[in-house]
């Protein structure tokens, strides 16, 4: 039998918060889907650092009818002859919808040219293009939000060792996981000119940092909410703390 504490522990004030940050998540649902609002959220970061399980915790209670969980794989042949930003911009959420990249358009930004999926010339196109795509997007009245999940070496080797490990998350270590490490510091220089050159003041990039998946979760939600007022909304809703979600250049 597989003693599952060995891969899972649980704090109770988390799973507390966590209860009362997803019913509020709810009611900010319920508010996007009548006032027509449109909301994108970008999880980005190294792999390993808690995106995919950041989503999950999100979106748990959620009404599927009004959010789409969006993690698009390989690019078709047809795709790769395409204008690189046409698949994502087909799954931008609709009105009344909030929409969640588990990964988005910055791939390219920084997967894609540290592993060598795209050339210099591609990555230098999408650069000069992906802030002017943001601008219109944002002024047509969609909100969007950037959020970089960070984590350092050692926690990421520690991490693709446990899911190695593990007989229920083995399936998740792909080739670029194994490669993250020999790439550490390429991933960092594409990181680095990343957010020096696309975050901007109406679309900055949201840091998410601390020791723990659970509490960098927590902290994510947080920032969502704090953009948004809507009805009922409690008063014990607390901003994040700063020092765990920064906005990149503040």
């Amino acid at each position: 039998m597989i003693d599952i504490n060995k891969y899972y522990s649980v704090d109770s004030r988390y799973i507390q918060e966590l209860f009362f940050l997803q019913a509020e998540l709810l009611k900010l649902q319920k508010h996007i889907n009548d006032e027509k609002l449109r909301l994108a959220i970008l999880f980005e970061g190294r792999d390993t650092a808690g995106k995919g399980a950041a989503i999950a915790r999100f979106t748990q209670f959620l009404n599927p009818q009004s959010y789409r969980m969006v993690a698009l794989g390989k690019p078709t042949a047809l795709e790769k002859r395409q204008w690189y930003f046409q698949r994502y911009i087909k799954r931008l959420p609709n009105a009344g919808e909030m929409v969640f990249f588990d990964r988005s358009w910055y791939n390219r930004a920084v997967v894609e040219p540290a592993m060598g999926f795209c050339t210099q010339k591609q990555h230098e196109l999408f650069m000069n293009q992906v802030t002017q795509l943001e601008e219109m997007i944002i002024a047509d009245g969609m909100k969007i939000v950037k959020f970089w999940f960070s984590i350092d070496s050692l926690s990421q080797k520690a991490r693709i060792q446990k899911r190695l490990d593990s007989p229920l998350e083995r399936w998740k270590v792909s080739p670029v996981d194994l490669a993250a490490q020999d790439k550490w510091e390429e991933f960092t220089r594409y990181k680095e000119a990343m957010f020096e050159r696309t975050s901007s003041v109406k679309s900055p990039w949201i840091i998410i940092k601390g020791e723990t998946r659970e509490y960098m979760r927590i902290q994510a939600m947080r920032y969502i909410l704090s953009l948004y007022d809507y009805a009922e909304k409690s008063s014990d809703v607390r901003p994040p703390e700063s020092d765990a979600a920064r906005i990149y250049g503040q």
